[in-house]
């Protein structure tokens, strides 16, 4: 990235969708960085950024512990816009007055727009929005007037032209509003003056650049599992650091058939170093009994630790470790000081190492989404079937299986795995859809074996679609895939008499079953 290129500030007021808002604004060819509500004027007046973004935040301006940023972000000409509990802290402290809702807003409803010259330039007068907060606005600080209402706000959307400083209180980020992407896209290029500078090709350079200032002349360990992130994260550090990489793939007994042979082989031709370790019986013995799903993910981090730590010491000069960590890792298992937002799940590499092992971690791809992976991934000249495999949970395969892992459920559910993954390829749904996969669950059914009834295992399909895993809805693949996936797996796997569908969305599900 050029000192040319264009920045747009996003100030983070505490939103899971924070990281969102950078990622359209990237998609829209705009570069962002997100700040923390306790930037000063003088640090954001360094970035010299073409607009600022409030995000929302589930804070209500009057707690007690709500953030209250910095009024010295407004006394510049440009341009703002405050989404949800941004907008509200614009009226709070520009002399407005807010006040608590009769009852929560939450969901889609219908934006009517009162003024369509400025922020709604070219936009219908009635579009679905996304709304989510529990204050209304009152009145407006002065030379702020209203430009849209819905049935239950009567102030959606207001700004003040002469000062381009805009609120609305629905999110423009998310799929259910729809035409957000044109809002946001106006507000940048028509508003802001955006000129559309930023490339995933500007990102790769700037993130071996900075690899290369971070690294020095130390080495790097990283854990390669061979999915899209562990791979993206492997060719950028190669292009970084070259052989002071070494990639060292964990057989933790969790992986897919054959999963061991195709990393070496990959790995092999794009001539990266590679050591392979065996720790199934260590990580099988350390999850004898354990069925409860953080238990398996916290065991399953902490043995994977203690592999790295023995083989960092067994390679000379390391001092940093890499991981492929994406957005989505890091939002799920945050807290919020407040204690407003709850893990969803642990993930094994995310939220630093153990003082003991002593690395550094370096997660190039941390700020990135799944399919700006999988771009990027292309930039650095990866083949098509590199960066379109599905993804694959850290924890492997145990937490597909509900209950404990044993090697005999590991095999029965490998074997379905093997017959889902063959007939989505067969059938030419492989890249249409998000995931596909087979999860064990710890139940019995009755089955019928010649004219005996016994009872065996029973396997649920999970096939969804998404653009980012944020949120995904399941996918309806045609029925004749379907039966014959359970065709198949009744048939073949030993042990296996019923197969099951989820048409669970996300929300309120996850994508895994744990």
């Amino acid at each position: 990235m050029t000192e040319e290129t264009q920045t747009l500030a996003i100030i983070d007021f505490g939103s899971q969708y924070t990281r969102l808002v950078a990622r359209r604004a990237r998609e829209l060819g705009v570069h962002s960085l997100i700040f923390p509500p306790t930037v000063s004027a003088e640090t954001l007046d360094t970035v010299n950024p073409i607009g600022l973004i409030l995000s929302g935040g589930p804070a209500s301006v009057f707690a007690e512990k709500a953030p209250q940023g910095n009024i010295g972000w407004l006394r510049t000409n440009r341009p703002v816009l405050g989404i949800c509990y941004g907008s509200q802290w614009l009226v709070h402290v520009l002399g407005g007055n807010i006040e608590r809702a009769d009852h929560r807003e939450y969901g889609s409803a219908s934006l009517s727009i009162k003024q369509a010259d400025s922020l709604f330039l070219s936009l219908h007068k009635n579009q679905q929005v996304w709304l989510c907060h529990a204050d209304k606005i009152t009145s407006l600080p002065k030379r702020f007037t209203v430009l849209g209402e819905t049935q239950n706000c009567a102030c959606a959307a207001f700004g003040d032209l002469s000062q381009r400083i805009f609120g609305i209180q629905f999110h423009p980020e998310v799929k259910h509003t729809t035409e957000g992407i044109a809002i946001l896209r106006h507000f940048l290029y028509d508003i802001c003056g955006a000129k559309g500078d930023w490339t995933l090709k500007a990102y790769a350079e700037r993130s071996i650049r900075d690899l290369r200032e971070k690294i020095g002349d130390k080495s790097v360990i990283l854990g390669l599992s061979g999915g899209v992130d562990s791979m993206v994260t492997a060719t950028l550090l190669t292009k970084a650091v070259g052989d002071r990489l070494t990639c060292i793939f964990v057989n933790t007994g969790l992986m897919r058939r054959d999963e061991t042979v195709r990393v070496a082989n990959k790995c092999h031709s794009l001539g990266m170093n590679l050591k392979v370790v065996d720790a199934s019986e260590k990580f099988l013995s350390a999850l004898k009994g354990i069925v409860d799903p953080e238990q398996k993910r916290k065991t399953i981090g902490r043995i994977f630790i203690e592999v790295f730590e023995g083989e960092a010491k067994r390679l000379p000069n390391v001092a940093f470790l890499g991981q492929g960590t994406l957005y989505p890792d890091v939002i799920e298992s945050v807290v919020v000081a407040d204690g407003s937002q709850a893990i969803t799940k642990s993930h094994h590499n995310v939220g630093g190492l153990p003082e003991r092992l002593g690395l550094t971690l370096v997660e190039p791809l941390r700020d990135l989404f799944k399919d700006e992976a999988r771009a990027l991934g292309l930039e650095l000249g990866l083949s098509e079937d590199d960066i379109w495999r599905q993804p694959f949970p850290g924890p492997g395969l145990a937490v597909r299986i509900i209950g404990e892992i044993t090697k005999e459920r590991l095999e029965i559910l490998r074997s379905a795995d093997v017959i889902v993954l063959e007939e989505i390829h067969a059938a030419g749904w492989y890249r249409k859809v998000w995931q596909s996969f087979a999860i064990l669950l710890p139940i019995s059914t009755a089955r019928v074996v010649d004219n005996a009834r016994t009872f065996g295992q029973v396997i649920a399909l999970r096939i969804v679609e998404s653009s980012d895993g944020m949120t995904a809805d399941w996918s309806a693949v045609p029925d004749d895939l379907l039966r014959r996936i359970s065709s198949r797996i009744t048939s073949e796997v030993s042990g296996v008499n019923r197969v099951v569908l989820d048409i669970t969305s996300k929300p309120p599900a996850t994508i895994e079953w744990e």
